[in-house]
């Protein structure tokens, strides 16, 4: 369907900003390919993240929103969650506990 899952590496933080390009081209192909994309980033295996994924988060976002979709987070980490909370993107993307929860909240 038009649902696209992405499920991060535990060492997503490990990426380098000279990598961001790359690693962004990688996750977005899929938002590309369709006309209304949903987003599902599953952060079941991520304990922690910083500014060089939440870079990555916001680029999806940008492009998802520009083309009609709805981005969310599924699994965070309560680390997660209060980097979420702290830096008020948990008022951008919706937050639920289990893939299952997002997907059917994205229509899946």
């Amino acid at each position: 369907g038009n649902t696209v899952v992405i499920t991060p590496a535990s060492d997503i933080e490990d990426l380098k900003w000279d990598l961001i390009e790359q690693a962004a081209e990688i996750v977005m192909s899929p938002m590309r390919q369709n006309d209304v994309p949903m987003v599902v980033f599953d952060l079941s295996e991520v304990s922690y993240f910083g500014s060089v994924f939440l870079a990555l988060l916001l680029r999806c976002h940008k492009l998802v929103r520009t083309r009609g979709g709805e981005l969310v987070l599924s699994g965070a980490s309560d680390t997660a969650t209060e980097l979420l909370r702290i830096t008020a993107l948990d008022t951008l993307w919706a937050l639920y506990d289990t893939r299952e929860e997002a997907l059917a909240a994205v229509g899946r």
